[in-house]
């Protein structure tokens, strides 16, 4: 399935012009441990040998059929939950007043499960790797329906490496058996996962709102894992990121070190004061931005550029968490993969963060994250 068009090819050598600065920026050499490897799903890598592509932290190209409808439904229910139930109803319409107009209807997604096609996705690899992309970590795991071997594939078919994660999402993803299972099972259940196949980071892994008992439980084990792998941890925060801080307390009381550690959709704060993002960073972890790529990308440009005014870029992370069919290159030339490279670091730019700041978030800055020196060796 080839999904090169006129209009597209126009649209990757746009994008190509937008990044061409940041991947020719001679930035200060990020350095990395003695041993440390990026581990994809088809070999190591040495840091230094993925260094010419930008990184994204946070994506899925896996998930079972009925996972989106699914994340769909707990959200709305969420949202309908946090209501304030004293809130005053929206005002009358006054007499006479012609009706509100409807809502404009939305085009319905196209059909099927975009993430089980091999050909749809090995081309949308494809495309990622030429508009400056070298290396992308699928954030699922086995509760999402990932597929160990259907990444491999496509992987395989786009020659761009693949970072596959281990563990478990978040309470309403959980099996059911797990809140009767000791923070020991927990851990034993994600050792499994890991030693299964080559897995190289452990995310994302999270709390659907205010953080539970449960989830709890599942950040210590995870803490536990690190210990016992060095694997690098990456997170999502509730709706919206209402747990961050106390993601952080746990996984640091297990002996996590932060620079291990981002803390995910911090995006999602819609908070000028940058409280939160910058409490994580004081701390020493990263913040994830990664929803981005989109119409919703202003607010959030202008809270990343104030932690780069601060002087934080060293802990930023950018990506885009795609899971949408409308977010695809087959399906929106302004979308794909890489669309945080091509649509919102150039709004970063405008706002006036210089190349060099926005290749060591790009470039540097994940490979650091992602970079550890194995405790567990690779698979055949």
């Amino acid at each position: 399935m080839n999904i090169r068009t006129r209009r597209e090819a126009i649209g990757l050598l746009g994008a190509g012009v937008a990044t061409a600065a940041l991947s020719g920026v001679a930035s200060a050499q990020a350095t990395f441990p003695k041993g440390a490897v990026i581990r994809t799903l088809l070999k190591d890598y040495a840091p230094e040998e993925l260094a010419g592509g930008a990184t994204l932290f946070h994506e899925h190209m896996s998930l079972r059929d009925g996972f989106l409808a699914d994340w769909s439904r707990y959200a709305a229910e969420t949202r309908t939950a946090n209501r304030a139930p004293n809130a005053p109803p929206p005002p009358a319409r006054p007499a006479g007043a012609a009706p509100a107009a409807a809502p404009a209807a939305q085009p319905a997604p196209p059909a099927g499960n975009f993430l089980a096609d091999a050909d749809l996705m090995t081309e949308e690899m494809k495309v990622a790797k030429q508009e400056g992309i070298g290396c992308i970590v699928d954030a699922g795991h086995s509760d999402m329906g990932r597929d160990i071997n259907f990444l491999k594939k496509i992987s395989q078919g786009s020659g761009l490496p693949i970072v596959a994660s281990a563990g478990f999402y978040t309470q309403p993803f959980y099996p059911k058996a797990l809140s009767g299972w000791s923070e020991d099972q927990v851990f034993a259940e994600i050792m499994k996962e890991v030693n299964s196949a080559n897995i190289g980071a452990l995310g994302e892994i999270g709390s659907w709102d205010y953080i539970t008992k449960d989830e709890r439980k599942v950040f210590r084990a995870i803490a536990r894992v690190h210990k016992a792998t060095g694997l690098p941890i990456f997170t999502h925060t509730g709706i919206p990121g209402k747990s961050a801080l106390e993601q952080l307390d746990i996984l640091e009381d297990g002996g996590v070190d932060p620079k291990h550690i981002v803390i995910g959709h911090l995006g999602n704060l819609n908070d000028e004061t940058t409280e939160i993002q910058r409490a994580v960073i004081r701390r020493g972890a990263f913040v994830g931005f990664d929803r981005q790529g989109g119409n919703g990308d202003d607010p959030v440009a202008k809270m990343a550029m104030s932690l780069i005014d601060a002087g934080y870029g060293d802990n930023l992370m950018f990506s885009a968490d795609l899971s949408s069919p409308r977010e695809i290159k087959k399906n929106n030339p302004n979308g794909g993969y890489a669309k945080t490279l091509t649509q919102f670091v150039p709004k970063i730019k405008k706002l006036g963060a210089s190349d060099e700041v926005l290749h060591k978030i790009m470039y540097d800055n994940p490979r650091r994250f992602l970079a550890f020196t194995p405790k567990v060796k690779r698979k055949a």
